[in-house]
Formats: C-alpha cells, structure tokens, sequence
C-alpha cells in the first residue's frame, strides 16, 4: 500500500463529498497501489497517472470507482485509454476536475 500524493488527494476533493474522501482516499491507498501488475515496487508518484485514471472515470462515483480499480487491476492500460492519458505520460497532469 502506497501514500497519496497530494494533487491525488486535491482530485478526490474535488470530485467526492466530505463523507466519502476517506473512503476514497483509503480505497485507493489499498486498492490501486502495489497490487497492480508492473508495479509491484511504485512509489505514490508512479502510480499517479492510474489512480487518476480511475478518479477521472468514476465522475465522483464510489461503485464507479471500484469498478475502474477493478478494470486496473486487470489491466491498467485500459483506464488510461478510457480516460484519455494513453498517448502521453503527462496528460494526467492537465486534467483538472
């Protein structure tokens, strides 16, 4: 289990009420972290592009949420492509809620 970083924390304020952030926060901590295939030894940067990946499609959705953590966790290519970071290692960075 990796830290958030804190644009990752910024991004899950920006999309989830006060009530659910912990559990947000928690869930990607332990959820979409380490466990994700190649990326065994990802620090909390590493992993930033993904875990926003994954902020991005649940639209603030905690089943949503889940549901593109588990789709990461198959195959985390695909939630880069679903939320259009695919083509470049940067595109994360622009995206603001």
């Amino acid at each position: 289990m990796t830290s958030l970083t804190d644009d990752t924390l910024e991004r899950i304020r920006a999309l989830f009420p006060p009530e659910l952030q912990s559990t947000v926060t928690d869930t990607l901590a332990a959820e979409c972290s380490n466990n994700l295939p190649f990326f065994e030894n990802a620090d909390e940067h590493q992993l930033e592009r993904i875990r926003f990946a994954v902020l991005k499609l649940s639209d603030g959705d905690l089943l949503e949420l889940k549901r593109a953590i588990h789709i990461a966790k198959i195959d985390w290519r695909d939630v880069l492509v679903a939320a259009g970071f695919a083509d470049s290692v940067t595109a994360h960075r622009k995206w603001r809620v």
